[in-house]
């Protein structure tokens, strides 16, 4: 029996069932399920996957799938974990389901490298891709993203972000007078905004013009049905329903629990129908400029339907385009590769779906620590003028070093999972001890086996990046050694996994970085951010369609900071 291949048969077998909206039919499916999976666990039992140490199971039902779904800082467990059974080890999951979990920054370089072709996507997770995005490069793997990857990447290289920066600069320059208007409003000389919302607003519209050449306005208060069910579908999941809970729960596991029929699921359907429509206007509108038109003058979406491999001369089609501008969708105006999702979609496009979060976090850590935003703003200040996209990229250390901090400290995507294609040997930097008690350097990795990693445990591990780890301290990408010899074992860029890595490394990150360093530049010599309840305001994790910051207290997913006018 080949077990790499029951998770597709389970799906395809439960889909139909689970479609007809019976709740008996969905616990009568679940139940055949556990059964299924009691036979799973005995032909594991034979495995030749290395049998690592790991946290025993909470639930015989759940594993410890639940506490990492309800947990707000699932990196602090996975490192507890790796503390206590070494840089490899298992964890059980939903239905007698394993997971080895990966902490090691030389067995975490070799997966990445080896991803899209000894490892790739879930069925189940490539199934939910298809339905809710479609067939592009989330969706792919092997040579069918290799070849959209190499057909995409001229949109989004240097060349590409270079003649954009002028448009995200005119869309945070709108902010900019959105935000004195509202100070100017107040009559006090300072107003409390929501900034999550405008971090919404902000990315949207940039990605709106510079994408598109088209303006949302969302800035501007335009109406826009879109902006209307994306905020809706943003919430946070404590307004869902105990319905919507259980099936939000178990999709992350078996997603074709995503056809029951739910309120969520119903405003996923509106979402994507509203998507598709403009998608199809914008791309039309695209086709249409483009004719006659130099590289040079049209937007990142028609140079996308121009591009084309240039080994196999295929172009991305239509459909792939439209895959692209969904995930590009949601994740300008929230984050992308949602926990509604199951937990191992996580773009590729990881900067588009950390940028609303990493902009929100950058301004909150800044509001928090003062002395680090008055020395960001002494620098700004002492550039006059508008800086080139150049020398935003090189010419402001320390705005670099907060953007980057920013990236480490709070990375929006939490867990990279990917399933084995083939057998293999994962080589790890430091030995670990396995069930039997063997120690060993390396470990075995049968076709069919789950593979994780945590982002939040990579990017913020003691072991990694040393007793500070827990420390917003931008200082340390300033100094000789402030990057650990650990740290630099890490392949990602700039030594972080919040852009993940290899064949899958976000191919937008260098428009992430620009828009997030234009909104500092922006913002820092323009206001002062306070936080609205002092330095100490406790802020929590909450799902959306992302973990993201909120003020606790606070309804929804507010971060109300207190915004003055600088005055020199």
């Amino acid at each position: 029996m080949d077990t790499a291949s029951t998770p597709a048969r389970i799906y395809n077998a439960f889909q139909v069932l689970v479609r007809s909206a019976s709740l008996i039919c969905v616990v009568a499916g679940l139940a055949a399920a556990w059964v299924i999976s009691a036979a799973i666990r005995a032909i594991r039992k034979q495995s030749r996957t290395t049998k690592l140490r790991g946290p025993r199971r909470s639930s015989m039902l759940f594993g410890v799938s639940t506490e990492l779904f309800r947990s707000s800082d699932t990196g602090s467990m996975f490192e507890a974990w790796a503390k206590e059974y070494g840089v490899a080890y298992e964890i059980p999951m939903l239905w007698g389901q394993k997971r080895i979990i990966l902490c090691d920054p030389k067995a975490v370089a070799y997966f990445f490298s080896r991803d899209t072709r000894s490892y790739v996507g879930t069925p189940a997770h490539k199934a939910t891709v298809a339905r809710m995005i479609g067939k592009g490069l989330l969706w792919a793997e092997g040579e069918s993203h290799r070849r959209q990857r190499r057909s995409m990447a001229p949109s989004f290289n240097s060349t590409a972000v270079r003649k954009l920066s002028p448009a995200i600069h005119k869309t945070v320059d709108k902010l900019k007078v959105a935000w004195q208007a509202n100070v100017d409003a107040s009559g006090s000389g300072s107003v409390v905004l929501d900034v999550q919302k405008w971090m919404n607003y902000v990315s949207l519209d940039a990605f709106g013009i510079a994408g598109f050449s088209y303006d949302f306005d969302s800035l501007g208060g335009t109406p826009n049905s879109m902006i209307s069910v994306l905020d809706a579908f943003a919430a946070p999941s404590s307004s869902y329903s105990f319905w919507d809970k259980s099936v939000l729960f178990l999709s992350n596991f078996f997603p074709f629990a995503l056809n029951v029929p739910t309120s969520r699921g119903k405003m996923l359907d509106e979402l994507r129908a509203r998507m598709s429509e403009i998608c199809e206007l914008l791309i039309d509108k695209a086709t249409k400029d483009q004719e006659g038109a130099s590289n040079e003058q049209v937007p990142t979406i028609a140079l996308l339907l121009k591009a084309e491999d240039e080994d196999s001369g295929q172009r991305i089609t239509r459909e792939e385009v439209l895959a692209q501008m969904r995930v590009l969708f949601i994740a300008s105006y929230e984050t992308t590769a949602s926990t509604y999702y199951h937990s191992d979609i996580i773009c590729p496009f990881v900067s588009k779906p950390s940028l609303l979060v990493t902009m929100t976090w950058a301004l909150f850590e800044l509001a928090r620590h003062p002395d680090i935003q008055t020395k960001l703003r002494e620098e700004l200040l002492s550039f006059g003028g508008e800086p080139s996209y150049d020398q935003l990229s090189t010419g402001f250390p320390y705005l670099d070093a907060v953007v980057q901090e920013t990236l480490r400290f709070r990375p929006a995507a939490q867990e990279r999972v990917r399933q084995a294609t083939e057998d293999d040997v994962i080589p790890l930097s430091e030995p670990v001890r396995t069930k039997s008690g063997e120690v060993v350097d390396s470990i075995a990795v049968e076709r069919g086996t789950v593979i994780g990693i945590s982002i939040p445990c990579m990017n913020r591990s003691e072991a990694i990046w040393g007793p500070d780890a827990k420390v917003f301290r931008p200082e340390r990408w300033l100094e000789s050694d402030g990057i650990t010899k650990k740290a630099q074992e890490v392949k990602g860029h700039r030594h972080l996994l919040t852009f993940s890595d290899g064949p899958r490394t976000c191919i937008g990150k260098l428009f992430a970085v620009a828009e997030v360093k234009i909104l500092l530049l922006v913002l820092v010599k323009n206001f002062v951010l306070e936080m609205r309840d002092g330095p100490d305001t406790k802020v929590e994790m909450t799902r959306g369609i992302k973990m993201r910051p909120k003020v606790a207290g606070e309804d929804g997913i507010k971060v109300p900071l207190r915004i003055k006018p600088y005055k020199g």
